[in-house]
């Protein structure tokens, strides 16, 4: 299976997903302009695309669904709450109502050659979900955008091969910059978003020896950068009650504006 961060953070989210002949989209949320140029970079087209799933419906996640729906007829997926929001957000522009398929978190969908499993999240949307990929004996995870993890997110994410998982914040860094207290709270609280620390913390609870690789995505812009998330999960897997250190394992972080190299497995 392959995975790829097209662009990942607090500005905007895509990821690219699937095996050799069969790629989905797991988000929308930059330019369709930026989308083909990420896709292009690892060799593949929008209109290859067999379709989008939607994580929910915040705009930096969908800001670019109604173009690349409208000029690439792509399928696209979503709870029905995230469904209903999207129909509601004026700036994605007119859909095809035709293009909207209902899923429903830990029900199968079969999509070309993949098994989509969607997976609750706790998260202030209207239903957001994360998914979880098959094909054949291999499976891939990518969830982002959840304020907790519980004992449920710790058992769908048991035996993946490849997992992307947020690390959004530096808890310090979040307290005494300049967000308004308000957004400080959202982002802490349960449905806000992963710090660095708890993201480690629930990589040690997801961690086996077949696991190839780790991702870190969703980085915030203000309140976080690429060493101090990969240094601070690192060190959360190593002190962790679990059997591996964190140079166990492949560990990558995804780029805010940019596609990072294909990774297969």
């Amino acid at each position: 299976m392959e995975l790829c961060s097209i662009a990942s953070g607090s500005s905007g989210n895509c990821i690219c997903a699937g095996t050799q002949n069969c790629h989905v989209i797991i988000d929308a949320g930059i330019s369709g302009k930026r989308i083909e140029a990420g896709l292009n970079s690892v060799g593949l087209k929008t209109n290859e695309m067999e379709g989008v799933l939607v994580t929910h419906e915040h705009s930096d996640h969908i800001s670019g669904l109604g173009v690349i729906a409208r000029r690439y007829g792509l399928p696209i997926y979503g709870t029905k709450g995230t469904i209903e929001a999207i129909r509601k957000t004026s700036s994605v522009g007119k859909i095809d109502p035709s293009l909207f398929h209902v899923i429903e978190a830990d029900t199968d969908v079969a999509i070309g050659e993949l098994i989509v499993h969607p997976i609750r999240t706790s998260h202030d949307a209207k239903d957001p979900v994360a998914y979880l990929l098959k094909s054949e004996n291999q499976r891939i995870g990518i969830i982002t955008d959840l304020g907790k993890y519980d004992d449920y997110v710790i058992e769908k994410l048991q035996g993946l091969d490849m997992l992307l998982l947020e690390a959004n914040h530096d808890v310090h860094m979040l307290e005494v910059g300049s967000y308004p207290y308000p957004l400080k709270r959202r982002i802490l609280g349960e449905k806000g978003h992963l710090s660095n620390e708890v993201s480690g913390q629930l990589l040690g609870e997801v961690l086996h020896d077949k696991m190839k690789a780790v991702i870190l995505g969703h980085l915030s812009k203000e309140n976080n950068y690429e060493e101090l998330a990969y240094e601070t999960v690192r060190q959360e897997v190593t002190l962790g009650e679990n059997p591996y250190k964190g140079n166990d394992f492949p560990i990558y972080v995804a780029k805010r504006a940019e596609a990072i190299p294909m990774l297969v497995i």
